[in-house]
């Protein structure tokens, strides 16, 4: 799973776990910056205390709707969610880094929310902000990033927008693992990314971003580091028959169109609204 060390030993001490497997090595140094394609930039996105993340809308939002603020389940300020748990409506007050274009960081916004958050079928956090998506605009003069309503597709240009490193990772869509697996989680139909996404630790949480439409199609969450099987920060894929493959040193992402059918008026999380398709508590 793609967040620093150091994050990962935070959230197994306020959950109550061991701190024995390494989710991520950390890097030594902030690696240098690659530059994404011209219509791909860094307003959005923010930097949480351990990973990335991005001020996303779905196309129904309204300007005066709290804001949200999408990232990795296992990057919860709580510690990582156990397979099968789901977390809903609960309090938070986290704080994120707001960077503009130019990756520099131009406010703080809060959370009063933890909206949404499940590390099963998928890998996903959802905070509801004490902002909305207008208020942001008038102080900052940023905007969210929409979340794409359809499923993208094999070949896609993509670039991943990390937020905590301020650096982007340009490839295309490879294809997508029927099951991930990495140690007790399992995730339904990943994005697998070309191997010129060579997320690291920190990435986690990142907005994937469809290169033609601008909109978020995916969350990265991890890859497969030593070429371990299916255990942690070496996930493997699970096929239909149960086959298992393993891609030492590709990275992969979850869909993010899952999440749309679940938003309701007002940027609720419904998860009995016709078409949402997420896990339940």
């Amino acid at each position: 799973m793609k967040k620093p060390f150091v994050g990962i030993l935070l959230g197994l001490s306020l959950a109550g776990m061991s701190a024995a497997p390494a989710l991520a090595s950390a890097p030594q140094a902030a690696p240098a910056e690659v530059v994404a394609p011209a219509a791909v930039d860094f307003a959005g996105t923010v930097a949480l205390s351990n990973c990335s993340g991005s001020v996303v809308r779905a196309p129904s939002s309204l300007p005066t709707d709290p804001a949200l603020v999408l990232s990795n389940g296992h990057c919860l300020e709580t510690g990582m969610p156990t397979a099968g748990q789901v977390i809903k409506d609960r309090a938070s007050s986290r704080t994120f880094s707001l960077l503009n274009s130019a990756a520099t960081k131009v406010g703080t916004l809060q959370a009063n929310r933890i909206a949404y958050a499940t590390m099963t079928d998928t890998d996903i956090s959802i905070y509801r902000l004490t902002k909305t998506y207008q208020q942001i605009q008038s102080q900052y003069g940023i905007g969210a990033l929409t979340l794409n309503d359809v499923r993208p597709a094999q070949g896609s240009a993509i670039t991943v927008v990390s937020g905590y490193w301020k650096r982007t990772y340009s490839c295309n869509v490879d294809g997508f693992a029927y099951r991930l697996k990495e140690g007790e989680w399992t995730w339904k139909d990943s994005v697998r990314y070309t191997s010129s996404c060579n997320t690291i630790g920190g990435t986690s949480g990142s907005p994937v971003i469809d290169n033609t439409t601008g909109k978020v199609v995916a969350v990265n969450n991890t890859g497969n580091e030593s070429g371990g099987s299916c255990t942690l920060n070496n996930p493997c894929e699970v096929d239909q028959n149960g086959a298992v493959t393993v891609r030492q040193g590709i990275n992969y992402a979850q869909h993010t169109y899952t999440i749309v059918p679940c938003i309701a008026p007002g940027n609720v999380i419904d998860l009995n609204r016709a078409g949402c398709a997420l896990p339940k508590p």
